[in-house]
């Protein structure tokens, strides 16, 4: 039997493994055309119009030549006057009538097809088999040629494929250091097979790698973003941050076993317990504790502040300010995002801290006092009053004057929360996380520097500066790796989705984005930013792309209804509910989605012709005329404010 390989040079063989001489290039070209086209019959006409770019007067004449020379060299011992067995002629044209096993490719192929019905261990074997196969590119001697394209495609995506499969097989029975190597340099020179890299990454993660299959993942973004200006699929963001959480779904790690949210969880819960019973040691090490939980996000976060509360009357009942305010103070978890996410929860720290400072004896250091009162203006987030606005500032001018740099560093956190009470402070926002940088960096304060870096993320945002928005969002995730710093992904991962929106692409693809965003803001503990978000970011998209609006009524808008509704009642040929709903509609609140949600209630105004609420719109925007309605959250814009009286 015949033998013929293509998934390298072309090759063929004789029954005894000797190679066969297929004499010029045209000869090899005729057979490889016969060969591409699998038994089925090539006209003499596609033969030539193949081998020819301008057929020369006896073409005909010239490929019967090439395919009587073929035929001796295939079949060498075939009499004179016998009809050819292997290449056949059929009217006017020639097939290659193989056995079954004949050609590489076939054989590849069926192994491929078979692994997918067998177990892994079988499975495993045939892919092992199928791929030794390969002995260089598919019709490697005819790269160039166009009719040989599109089979070249196939069996490569084939190959890429069998690689992935085996992968996949080695995963499963538990050989993950062993599926290591050949995924690595799969990936490098397939960049864009995202479902490469997250098993390169799994593999890793499960052989105890945590750091290295993050480093992967990051990696793939980036080549994705560089090198083909693609944001990673659902999948790919969901495993950075299933890493990041010890997601039981990712199978055990060699060296995490335990899921770090579950025992945290387990752990603050008992000290709390400890605590209530009145151990002063114990109340201050379960807030440290509580701590960690927090920046460890997800269920871990929600934990945590449940479990705060509980800390705080404890140390109440024991009758110790001083106690109490460094129980308080001592909870100095960066907060980045200005709508509360447990807002009776918040607003009993701040009672407590209230209680605290006027219980605190007025020798006491300052410093327990500038954590309280940095604590007030932190947990008072959103709010309209002047009087947290003036305790960050108090707050900062003591740590300041004591040159207490952790201190300063949550102060500043205080005074940022407290830069919402009007709209257009993207530049004093931008500055005060350039401080907090600079002096986290200095005193190895890495929580905080990524706090800064996420400020500075979304003040460039606001001002559509996306090449500086791209600095902070790669630094941030640089520090979350070295830090393990789960959290951060959240927002670097929405500001992509955004930028694909600031940079003019089409509508389809940042919907896209935005919804592969949406699992890692639902898994984060942060239910104050994540309900409603998804609703919002789409809502956006249809308002820049000129796209028809949901009807009302049909979307969970979460704590934003109010502000959308009457645009939606607008749009959907109800203007006077609109009307109605605006004249009842309060100002939004004093959080990053201020300029966003005035941005609605201008287009919903300009839509009805409701002067009145329309002049009230355009006033509160007025000091952020050169920003974009939204864009300081880092998550979605509405556009420019210079224009957002638009229907």
């Amino acid at each position: 039997m015949v033998s013929f390989s293509v998934l390298g040079p072309l090759d063929a063989r004789d029954a005894d493994g000797t190679p066969i001489r297929l004499r010029g290039p045209k000869h090899r070209a005729v057979l490889a055309r016969l060969l591409i086209a699998q038994g089925r019959v090539v006209p003499i006409e596609t033969l030539i119009d193949d081998l020819w770019e301008v057929a020369p007067p006896r073409a005909t004449g010239a490929i019967r030549t090439f395919v009587g020379d073929l035929r001796r060299a295939l079949e060498p011992e075939r009499p004179p006057r016998a009809a050819p067995g292997l290449l056949v002629t059929h009217g006017t044209g020639y097939a290659l009538r193989t056995a079954p096993d004949a050609v590489d490719a076939a054989r590849f192929e069926r192994a491929v097809a078979d692994a997918r019905e067998s177990k892994p261990g079988a499975a495993l074997d045939r892919l092992q088999t199928a791929l030794a196969e390969w002995r260089g590119p598919a019709f490697a001697d005819f790269s160039e040629e166009l009719w040989a394209r599109a089979e070249r495609a196939r069996l490569s995506e084939l190959r890429l494929s069998a690689v992935e499969a085996r992968a996949d097989a080695m995963l499963q029975l538990g050989r993950h250091t062993d599926a290591i190597p050949d995924l690595d340099a799969h990936v490098t020179d397939h960049p864009w097979r995202e479902g490469a890299w997250r098993q390169l990454a799994l593999a890793l993660y499960r052989s105890g790698r945590q750091k290295d299959a993050l480093d992967v993942v990051r990696r793939a973004r980036t080549r994705l973003a560089d090198e083909l200006g693609l944001d990673p699929s659902e999948d790919l963001a969901r495993m950075e941050f299933d890493i990041l959480a010890h997601a039981p779904s990712l199978g055990a790690s060699t060296r995490s076993p335990d899921a770090a949210s579950t025992l945290w969880a387990q752990a603050a819960d008992s000290h709390a317990r400890g605590a209530v019973l009145g151990d002063r040691a114990q109340l201050r090490s379960t807030v440290d504790l509580l701590r960690s939980l927090a920046l460890a996000g997800g269920e871990s976060l929600e934990a945590a502040q449940q479990q705060r509360v509980a800390t705080i009357r404890a140390a109440e009942d024991l009758g110790d300010p001083r106690l109490t305010a460094r129980v308080i103070g001592a909870y100095d978890v960066p907060a980045i995002w200005s709508r509360s996410d447990y807002p009776d929860l918040a607003a009993q720290v701040v009672a407590a801290a209230g209680r605290t400072l006027d219980a605190l004896p007025d020798a006491d250091a300052d410093a327990a006092r500038a954590r309280l009162i940095a604590t007030i203006a932190v947990e008072s987030r959103g709010t309209s009053n002047d009087e947290p606005r003036i305790a960050a500032h108090e707050a900062v001018r003591i740590a300041r004057h004591l040159d207490n740099p952790p201190l300063l560093a949550f102060a500043l956190n205080g005074l940022f929360m407290q830069t919402f009470h009007r709209t257009g402070l993207a530049a004093e926002r931008d500055a005060i996380g350039a401080e907090l940088i600079g002096l986290a960096s200095r005193h190895d304060l890495p929580a905080h520097e990524l706090l800064g870096r996420l400020m500075r993320l979304q003040s460039c945002c606001a001002v559509g500066d996306i090449e500086g928005a791209d600095a902070q969002a790669r630094a941030a995730d640089e520090l979350a790796a070295r830090y393990d710093s789960p959290l951060v992904v959240v927002f670097t991962t929405w500001y992509r989705a955004l930028r694909l929106a600031l940079t003019g692409r089409p509508a389809p693809e940042i919907a896209e984005a935005y919804r592969a965003a949406a699992p890692l803001l639902d898994r984060s503990g942060m239910p104050g930013m994540q309900h409603g978000m998804l609703p919002l970011a789409l809502l956006s998209i249809r308002i820049q792309h000129n796209l028809p609006l949901p009807a009302p009524a049909t979307t969970d808008w979460g704590p934003y209804t109010s502000w959308v509704e009457p645009l939606l009642l607008a749009e959907h040929g109800n203007p006077d509910a609109a009307r109605a709903a605006l004249r009842d509609l309060a100002d939004p609140p004093h959080d990053h989605m201020a300029e966003a949600l005035w941005s609605l209630v201008a287009r919903s105004a300009g839509a009805v012709g409701d002067s009145a609420t329309l002049e009230r719109a355009r006033a509160a925007l007025a000091p952020a005329r050169n920003e974009l309605a939204g864009a300081q959250s880092g998550i979605l814009s509405f556009g420019p404010i210079a224009r957002p009286t638009t229907p």
